[in-house]
């Protein structure tokens, strides 16, 4: 059950008073504090001590605008949507307040910048002969994968169904909820499964280990440093390997003149992944289902033809004697 919050009885309710109890409303420390930019900054700019029902709903147009219409559609859309959320929680407890205006609206998010690198670019960063075998097996499974790099990296070898060629992992957007006054995490499992790269790749990575991460540093966790027992090894007692370090072995094999910060990507596997399956015909439906996405339109921000691809495609319009 959602946490009973006590509102103000007696007096009006303030801007500040509104965005207080929203705020201690919310069960979760990463929702408080992302909403809290949006609802703090809105609450300062329409004014804190006003009365809540005092305030217009184009004023709430007016603040939005003024803080962040410059700023990048996915930046707007938060933090509109943290006051949309603000607003609405109030009048359902029967406040009365603004709302957002409808020129206020949400912004389309632009189309993905993460490239998608080519299936030969791919093949022949793997076959490096100074790529370690760690890297080449996570960045050949997070590519037959089309995994986010979060995703494979939280995976262990007890979890791995290695005749099957796939593995349980946990779900982007899985919450933590509260159950008899203790919060309780949720995850929603989803299945990915890899081909014959990884399969020939992953039993030599994890040869000799039958339990704790996949995908291991190379040093022990220092003395103060606090590792949950599920991200050591017990075999090795090596910690499991972060996303900053996955993504910094990738800049370092990538980057364009040895200057750090301009190489590949973790994500852009899951990008190229995508494009070449829908290159190869793959369905909007399929790539939905390898993807794991819910909404058609974030697959096909993921789908960038290559300009062969195009012109090959373009080649079946050709009339029916210029082809043969």
């Amino acid at each position: 059950m959602p946490a009973v919050v006590q509102l103000p009885a007696g007096k009006a309710l303030t801007v500040r008073g509104a965005a207080d109890v929203f705020l201690d409303s919310l069960g979760n420390p990463n929702t408080v504090r992302n909403y809290g930019i949006g609802v703090g900054k809105t609450a300062e700019r329409i004014g804190e001590a006003r009365p809540l029902a005092s305030v217009a709903d184009d004023e709430i147009g007016g603040a939005l605008e003024t803080l962040w219409g410059r700023s990048a559609a996915n930046t707007w859309n938060a933090r509109r949507a943290s006051v949309l959320s603000w607003l609405g929680w109030c009048r359902e407890r029967g406040y009365d307040g603004p709302a957002v205006p409808a020129w206020a609206s949400r912004m389309p998010p632009p189309d993905s910048q993460t490239p998608a690198r080519s299936k030969m670019a791919v093949d022949r960063l793997i076959a490096r002969r100074e790529v370690a075998l760690r890297e080449k097996t996570l960045w050949r499974m997070l590519y037959e994968t089309c995994a986010r790099a979060e995703e494979i990296l939280d995976v262990n070898i007890e979890e791995l169904d290695l005749a099957g060629r796939r593995a349980p992992v946990k779900a982007k957007g899985a919450a933590a909820r509260r159950r008899g006054g203790r919060v309780r995490e949720d995850f929603v499992l989803e299945t990915v499964y890899w081909d014959a790269g990884t399969a020939r790749l992953l039993p030599r990575l994890i040869k000799g280990r039958t339990c704790g991460p996949v995908f291991v540093t190379h040093r022990r966790p220092g003395p103060g440093k606090v590792v949950s027992p599920r991200d050591v090894c017990p075999d090795t007692g090596l910690a499991r390997l972060s996303y900053g370090q996955a993504r910094a072995l990738l800049d370092e094999h990538t980057a364009v003149g040895g200057q750090p910060g301009t190489g590949w990507d973790l994500h852009e596997y899951r990008h190229s992944g995508l494009t070449h399956l829908g290159e190869r015909g793959a369905s909007l439906l399929m790539l939905m289902a390898k993807s794991r996405h819910r909404k058609a339109d974030n697959v096909r921000r993921y789908f960038k033809p290559s300009p062969e691809a195009i012109a090959e495609l373009t080649s079946l319009l050709a009339p029916g004697d210029a082809r043969r």
